[in-house]
């Protein structure tokens, strides 16, 4: 990655957080010439991307208009416009090639590097870091009249600008001094515990089920349901009070009585493994109280009725929310409290966030991960601007 200035810095910065975002500022800083800059994190550095993708880390996305982009956060949008604007995914791929990483997108335009490996796209980054690293749990920081005093498990240290970006599962009370507005952060892209037994039917899989006009595949758990159409829905009712009943079309039934006509000496549960797996149609048929292996000539109207119905808007009744994997949280500092500019807080001159720790979550498929490069881009050369280095 090329300097895009030789000037050089006196500021001091520290960067809270050594996930995707603030290594991300990092190397964006290190970039614009900046050579002070302290990264505060308690765990192993980018710890937090090697899980993130399957393992593979998905990157982005190949969405390259930002507005289209901007509409998979169901928290955020708007705010994005002008991060992504400046800091989009074409970017996000030219500067992962600045690295070393080179990328490849899948047919579902989810972007990957070639390597298929999260923890080489974290190796990749520590290579360029030159900063210093401070294991450190940092506990609050203290608004002085020219600097910013930053307190840890173990010391006190005192900056001109910094960086907080410590993703939305950390200790909020961080912000405590600065008076910030924090909207209580909780789980999203999650599977989901359900009042219903499924555990008959665990590891069962259903490909373009639909709900609430989203479609997207299903896998059956001990605990519930998961799988990419129930992420998506548990982020876009991350914040809905539980209980709460959800309806899914598992498939779409047409002409079931000539089916049942054509086909009128074959087992019930069979005709329906037409639309859905064995294991699932026999799941129905014993939750309606129907004999699997009745035969379709017995099937009358409302029977046939109570079968299609029940396939075609499968009730779920949803208890609560099971982590699975990777986890994205909604909710964090309020986006009122930021310039959408630069992401500093307006409350605190010299004092900017980026990623996750902010109120921003998007569905799967890259897009948090690019919050976290557009915020890191956006902050650094806000602070490289105001230093005359950009």
């Amino acid at each position: 990655m090329e300097r895009e200035s030789i000037l050089i810095s006196n500021k001091s910065i520290a960067i809270v957080g050594a996930g995707p975002a603030g290594c991300a500022s990092a190397l964006f800083l290190q970039n614009y010439g900046f050579e002070d800059i302290t990264l505060f994190d308690f765990g192993k550095v980018l710890r937090t991307i090697l899980p993130t993708g399957g393992g593979r880390c998905n990157i982005t996305n190949a969405q390259y208009d930002y507005r289209e982009f901007a509409k998979n956060y169901p928290r955020g949008e708007k705010f994005l416009y002008s991060i992504l604007s400046k800091f989009g995914a074409q970017d996000t791929v030219n500067f992962f090639k600045s690295i070393g990483v080179e990328t490849y997108t899948q047919d579902d335009s989810r972007i990957f590097p070639v390597s298929n490996s999260s923890s080489d796209v974290r190796n990749k980054i520590l290579n360029k870091l030159h900063c210093k690293i401070v294991k450190e749990k940092v506990l609050s920081i203290v608004p002085l009249d020219n600097c910013y005093k930053l307190v840890t498990s173990k010391s006190s240290y005192a900056f001109d600008i910094i960086i907080i970006a410590i993703g939305g599962h950390s200790d909020f009370s961080l912000f405590k001094e600065l008076g910030v507005n924090i909207i209580e952060p909780t789980q999203s892209l999650v599977g989901l515990c359900t009042k219903e037994d499924f555990s008959n039917i665990s590891g069962v899989s259903i490909k373009n089920a639909i709900a609430d006009n989203i479609q997207g595949d299903i896998l059956f758990t001990h605990q519930g349901i998961s799988g990419p159409l129930i992420y998506t829905l548990s982020s876009l009712y991350a914040k809905r009070e539980i209980p709460y009943e959800l309806f899914i079309k598992l498939a779409e039934i047409d002409n079931f009585q000539d089916l049942l006509n054509q086909n009128s000496h074959k087992d019930i549960k069979n005709l329906i493994s037409k639309f859905v797996p064995k294991s699932i149609s026999e799941y129905i048929l014993n939750t309606l109280g129907i004999d699997p292996a009745r035969k379709a000539h017995t099937i009358d109207g409302k029977t046939r009725d109570s079968i299609k119905n029940y396939i075609e808007k499968f009730k779920i009744t949803v208890t609560g929310k099971k982590a699975d994997g990777e986890v994205v949280t909604c909710g964090g500092i309020d986006l009122k409290e930021f310039n959408p500019q630069t992401l500093e807080l307006k409350k605190h001159p010299n004092i900017y966030c980026c990623g996750e720790v902010m109120d921003i979550d998007g569905f799967c498929g890259g897009f948090n991960l690019q919050n976290c490069w557009s915020g890191a881009y956006v902050a650094a050369t806000a602070i490289a601007q105001q230093e005359n280095l950009h």
